[in-house]
């Protein structure tokens, strides 16, 4: 009788355990449709509007693809470079304490490479790119399109890449030749499509 018990309590532990384990069978709400919901299965979420996309949708493009109107020049943008990145990046783009942006060109092949804006970053528009998303370091996304351009510029120009005076605007920078635009290889993978140097 003992025994007999025991396996009614140890079957009734499995079936419970068995109950508990699986997920909820939930559906969706029958007034949300799918379109208006991300996950109709759970009924939670919904489609972002086209405001929402927009407000996230700032990537530039290698080809300056999503660069929005705007202009600046390395003699304007010396002034946003030393209220809003000189306390980082020093004063003459080289004394850091963070990431040092000027130099190190030609320093790629030897035993002490130096990535720098200057040696290293193939793209001029994709350096605004990340200006706008992550500089500065302590308030990222608070500098104006035409403060970027001119930032963008300076940093360019302390590389020697533009001149003083050049301007930077959608058209410009595009055109931009990095010293190591050509520096890197195409993604080898099979499953990677071929993509044509601009």
């Amino acid at each position: 009788m003992a025994i007999t018990r025991s396996w009614l309590v140890l079957g009734a532990a499995v079936a419970c355990s068995a109950t508990l384990s699986r997920p909820p069978q939930l559906s969706a709400s029958p007034q949300r449709s799918e379109s208006a919901s991300q996950t109709p299965t759970y009924g939670v979420g919904r489609a972002p509007t086209a405001a929402e996309l927009s407000a996230i949708d700032i990537d530039v493009a290698p080809d300056g693809k999503g660069l929005p109107p705007g202009r600046g020049t390395a003699a304007a943008g010396k002034d946003v470079y030393t209220r809003r990145c000189e306390t980082c990046h020093g004063p003459t783009g080289k004394e850091g304490p963070q990431d040092v942006l000027v130099g190190g060109q030609g320093s790629l092949n030897t035993p002490s490479p130096q990535k720098t804006v200057g040696s290293y970053w193939p793209y001029a528009t994709t350096l605004w790119d990340y200006i706008r998303r992550a500089m500065p370091f302590d308030h990222p996304g608070t500098l104006t399109a035409d403060e970027i351009y001119a930032a963008t510029a300076y940093v360019l120009f302390m590389n020697g890449v533009v001149g003083d005076h050049d301007e930077l605007n959608p058209q410009t920078l595009p055109q931009v030749q990095m010293p190591n635009r050509s520096g890197f290889v195409a993604d080898p993978r099979p499953d990677i499509p071929v993509k044509r140097k601009p």
